[in-house]
């Protein structure tokens, strides 16, 4: 390492950088306009809070059809109808008259793509009826919560080369290219999770109550997604690398009860409830080649949300609430620290530069199409088409998988199973099933160039 190369010169180095991956045979694309070739069918199941969310992106979408809509809830359904009638499409067809009369809408409709926006045990079932009958989907996380599951989904992939996948997950972004233009230098481990006080959202009947089953029945790291979707591909895992085993360990149970008793009292259900799920669970999973990352799951306890931190050989970066550097998102600052680069020695210094120099080229060529009006639902406000939207649209019409495919996905939720394996042993290590039966030793990383 040159210690006397100043951060100016560091920078104009990753300048340079474009047209070392172009001479490496990743092909950098021009700009890209939000435009689709040809008419797309989706179909919805779940369209409450997160699901009318993406039916609205969808919608945004002149070239998108929506044929059909599923959901038990009839206020649901009706609503996200009358979103179809009033974009100027024809009516969809609705199913609901049973939880899995979903089953009949796959059979019936004519569809290019499934979302699913359901409660959690519902997800591998309707994306598994989408794939038996001929069609890709994509769920909200996460995709599994059975290890069976996980390997039904893929066995179902590779028999009918129709996909189940995660939505928006795994995209580009200016950390991963950051990453795999080698400015951390070799990765040694993560630090991430999904840190989130839902101790309202659990004990609040009108919005998520199924959340408040799972704590009861399971403990574990019930929720990986977040944290781990965007670590994979930072880590390479299943692209030249995977993980090996699982260790996972939670504290004991009691602020659900607490915020229940100090709520509505101490002869409410909730507050005398046993829960399974510990507070606090921390899961430390060791990759093949020697990365280590550390995932932690914290949904009961009063706090902001968490901090990711990214280190190699050569620097670290963190993003977070209440970091001071920009380059963050939705009130994230992010800071980094470059070994004989940054102006002063163990010192952080702001990630926003960096971001900016290393920002990727999808991106950066990305030219989104304007929406008539901002988004509604759980993810609204948004006034553009979103990349990840357009990618999912893309990947669909030109026979293509979604950034994070099949085995990213099951790898991903497989967290939450195979780390109530190691609590429930006594907090020993488990295997970590290898979904892509050896093929990731040769398969690419996700750099995001092909479409």
């Amino acid at each position: 390492m040159n210690r006397n190369l100043g951060r100016r010169d560091f920078l104009k180095i990753g300048a340079s950088a474009g047209a070392g991956m172009a001479a490496g045979g990743l092909v950098l694309p021009g700009k890209v306009n939000a435009q689709i070739s040809r008419p797309i069918k989706i179909g919805f199941v779940g369209v409450g809070d997160q699901g009318s969310s993406h039916l609205d992106m969808a919608l945004g979408m002149e070239e998108v059809e929506v044929p059909a809509l599923c959901d038990i809830k009839d206020s649901y359904l009706y609503r996200a109808k009358r979103w179809v009638e009033d974009s100027g499409r024809p009516t969809p067809r609705l199913y609901g008259k049973t939880r899995t009369d979903f089953e009949r809408m796959m059979e019936n409709e004519d569809m290019d793509l499934v979302v699913c926006c359901t409660s959690w045990e519902w997800h591998a079932p309707v994306l598994l009826s989408a794939m038996r009958n001929g069609k890709n989907a994509v769920s909200e996380v996460p995709l599994v919560i059975k290890l069976d599951e996980a390997w039904e989904i893929v066995e179902t992939y590779e028999k009918t080369g129709k996909w189940g996948t995660l939505i928006s997950k795994g995209g580009p972004s200016s950390l991963l290219n950051l990453v795999h233009q080698g400015v951390l230098g070799d990765i040694v481990f993560s630090r991430s999770g999904y840190i989130h006080d839902l101790r309202l959202v659990k004990n609040d009947p009108e919005r998520e109550p199924w959340r408040l089953v799972h704590s009861r029945d399971r403990n574990g790291n019930l929720y990986p997604d977040h944290p781990a979707a965007r670590t994979i591909p930072i880590m390479d895992i299943n692209h030249g690398d995977r993980f090996d085993f699982i260790v996972s360990v939670s504290s004991g149970a009691k602020m659900l009860n607490e915020y229940a008793d100090l709520n509505y009292g101490p002869d409410h259900p909730y507050a005398k409830q046993k829960m399974a799920q510990g507070d606090y669970n921390a899961s430390i999973l060791r990759t093949v080649n020697g990365k280590v990352f550390n995932i932690n799951f914290d949904t009961n306890t009063p706090h902001p949300r968490g901090i990711t931190k990214i280190q190699g050989t050569k620097g670290a970066f963190i993003s977070g609430p209440g970091i001071t550097g920009s380059g963050g998102r939705r009130g994230r600052g992010s800071l980094i620290y470059l070994d004989g680069i940054s102006p002063e020695e163990h010192q952080w210094e702001d990630a926003g530069p960096y971001l900016k120099e290393y920002e990727h080229p999808i991106v950066k060529n990305y030219v989104p199409k304007k929406r008539k009006e901002a988004t509604r639902g759980h993810s609204g406000g948004r006034t553009t088409i979103s990349l990840t939207w357009y990618r999912l649209v893309q990947a669909v019409l030109k026979n293509d998988i979604t950034d994070f495919d099949v085995y990213d996905s099951v790898t991903s939720s497989s967290i939450g199973p195979l780390s109530e394996m190691s609590v429930a042993n006594g907090s020993k290590p488990v295997e970590f099933p290898d979904f892509t039966r050896g093929k990731w030793e040769t398969r690419p990383r996700i750099d995001h160039y092909r479409l």
